[in-house]
Formats: C-alpha cells, structure tokens, sequence
C-alpha cells in the first residue's frame, strides 16, 4: 500500500510512486513568491533586470542585491531565498577563482552554471560522511556571461537543471513576464532594445511604479564586461520608457 502525499513529503530523497520529488517541486514554488528577474541575450550582450522588493520605508536599497558579480565576465541575478543564493553566489565565484588559478583561463559560463547545480542536487543523505543539507536551495539563478566573444545567458533551478536561454524569467512575475518574452523577443535586437523590453516587462508584472530605486539593471557586453547602471542612468531610461 503507498503512503499519503505527505508522508512522502517528509523525506528529501524520496521518489513519489508518481516520480516526484514533493521537496524539489516546492523549492521550486518557493521561488515564485520572489522578486522578478528577468535575463535576455542579444548579439551585443547580455542584459539581466530585476525587481527589488523595499518592503520598508527605513530600509537601505543599495544593500538589496539581487544582480552581483560572480566574475568579470560572469553576473548572476537571483530569486527566491537569499541566504541561500549567497551560499551558491560564494560557490561559483570560489569555482571561477580556482579554474583561473589551476588553468590560467577563464571559466566557461556553462562550467560554472554545472559547478553550482553540483552543489545545488547534493542534498539528502551524504554516502562519504560528509555533511549534507536537510533540503533543496530555494532560489533560482540567471548566469550572464561572455565566453570568447559570445554572451551567453544559462538558467538553474533547485533541482540542478541548468538549460541556456535566450530570454528567460524567474520569480513571483515570471509566467507573464516569460510570455511577453515569447512574443517580442527577436534575436537581432539591440542591447538597448533589450533593456526597454526588460524593463518594459517588468513594468507590466511588478506591483509597485517603476523607479530607480525598485529595479536594477546590468548589462554585459565582450568589450565592457559586468557593467551596472547607475540611479541616474536608471532614471533617464525609466523618464524615456513613460
């Protein structure tokens, strides 16, 4: 006889008779209550926009990070639980360091995309002794990157799967945002084209008015690498978007 739904629950490492995994499938909804990124790959580069949710009036926005560099030719935008988008930010920034340490190159954005959703599907039971977490990550993460030239853009979920995109969102707005994603990206378009479409998506999914204090914006490009806009710069495009 098969036990309840929530028997199955309580175990991190326990297949459903169905195949599930109930803990993965909620880390994963876990990361809808979050803040809206969004990522979209152009020719030029990459450009990632994100919500930041100042929930406080007493609040200091410059400490909400939700876009930080990993490496200089790699950014991530995150959603979902912070402290533990920290824990994997630390991951793949230690991984860049030692790969250009032991290999004199820099990391490929998809090797460091893989050497995270490592750390991401080792929870459960540890067969070596070693320590092992009591669930999944509950956060979701857009790798921006350039490798030789080429911007990529790669997505990972709690369950360790990594996948490459050209335009994808996360967070609590993502199902919108990912259609209006679906119907005006092109693959021609520019950086700045980019941005309006991010920030107009956006716009169209977020509670709160847009303004420079509630959005971030980084743009990547093979000549600039990791680049953030500033508040001023923020507040010319979000005035030429209304």
């Amino acid at each position: 006889m098969f036990l309840t739904r929530s028997e199955y629950d309580r175990g991190v490492n326990t297949f459903s008779p169905e195949g599930r995994l109930f803990q993965v499938e909620y880390a994963i909804e876990a990361i809808k209550l979050g803040s809206t990124a969004i990522g979209i790959r152009t020719p030029e580069g990459v450009v990632m926009a994100v919500e930041k949710r100042i929930t406080s009036p007493l609040m200091e926005p410059a400490t909400v990070e939700k876009i930080v560099e990993v490496d200089k030719h790699i950014g991530c935008a995150t959603s979902g639980l912070m402290a533990d988008a920290r824990t994997l930010i630390d991951r793949a920034r230690v991984e860049c360091q030692t790969h250009w340490f032991v290999y004199n190159e820099k990391m490929s954005v998809e090797s460091c995309a893989q050497a995270v959703s490592s750390l991401a599907i080792q929870f459960g039971d540890s067969a070596d002794g070693g320590s092992a977490m009591s669930r999944p990550f509950g956060v979701a993460i857009l790798f921006a990157g350039i490798d030789s030239g080429d911007p990529q853009l790669w997505h990972m979920d709690p369950s360790g799967t990594y996948i490459q995109y050209d335009a994808k969102a996360i967070g609590s707005g993502s199902e919108g945002a990912q259609q209006n994603l679906q119907e005006s990206y092109t693959p021609n378009m520019t950086i700045q084209e980019a941005v309006n479409l991010s920030l107009r998506t956006l716009k169209e999914v977020m509670e709160e008015k847009l303004n420079s204090t509630n959005v971030e914006v980084m743009v990547m490009t093979p000549d600039r690498l990791f680049q953030m806009y500033t508040k001023d710069e923020m507040q010319k495009i979000i005035e030429d978007l209304q």
